[in-house]
């Protein structure tokens, strides 16, 4: 953290993320307030750079190879937890045969909600639509639907795919990020008490914001 060029504002706030991720993980957080030794920058003119993209031992193994050298080896990684929750999957034809969080769209008044399924999102609309049809009030979006006397549009028209996976600890993560994004944008008809201020949701909802671009 102090190597990056952050203002006292912005270190702040990433203090605070790290803070919040190692007391999840039940890490001692007093290590954080023990002053970090600088040695300046270590790379001399002319020094030759080489960057990695970690997958594993395989990567450990390559760079001890570059201990010895005059190459500064640094590691990359593409799989960072916004990029795992913002994710969007790729458009197919048969999209909605998998597994995974998916997002259900009122058509008359565009509030949405978020679920998962670990069975195809086919069969999961069809539940929803059934329950609508018959007023079952089993479903949270049939149930809003029929209390505002909105209509039910095709599969298409109102389900989006936000993540193929599989069930498990993954799918309720990306569950829990996206009905935390739509309570922020307040257009959730899941409950809102389920959703608590999360400080890592908030850190990439805003860079998602910040890398919007801006029509000028």
């Amino acid at each position: 953290m102090n190597t990056y060029h952050l203002n006292i504002s912005n270190k702040e706030k990433e203090k605070n993320v790290i803070k919040h991720i190692l007391q999840k993980n039940k890490y001692d957080i007093s290590a954080m307030n023990i002053p970090l030794k600088t040695h300046g920058n270590k790379t001399k003119t002319g020094q030759k750079c080489a960057k990695f993209t970690y997958v594993g031992r395989e990567t450990k193994f390559i760079t001890k190879l570059f201990k010895n050298s005059s190459v500064n080896v640094s590691c990359t990684t593409h799989n960072t937890i916004s990029k795992l929750l913002s994710h969007r999957p790729t458009i197919n034809q048969n999209k909605f045969d998998g597994s995974g969080v998916y997002q259900l769209t009122c058509p008359d008044c565009k509030m949405k909600y978020v679920g998962q399924t670990a069975r195809s999102f086919c069969t999961r609309f069809h539940e929803h639509f059934r329950d609508f049809k018959y007023a079952n009030q089993k479903s949270k979006f049939a149930q809003n639907l029929l209390e505002n006397n909105h209509s039910i549009g095709p599969i298409d028209n109102i389900m989006e795919v936000l993540h193929h996976t599989k069930k498990g600890k993954l799918m309720d993560t990306l569950e829990r990020f996206h009905i935390y994004k739509v309570t922020h944008e307040n257009i959730q008809i899941n409950d809102k008490n389920t959703s608590r201020p999360k400080v890592i949701f908030d850190t990439i909802i805003q860079g998602e914001t910040n890398r919007q671009p801006t029509n000028r």
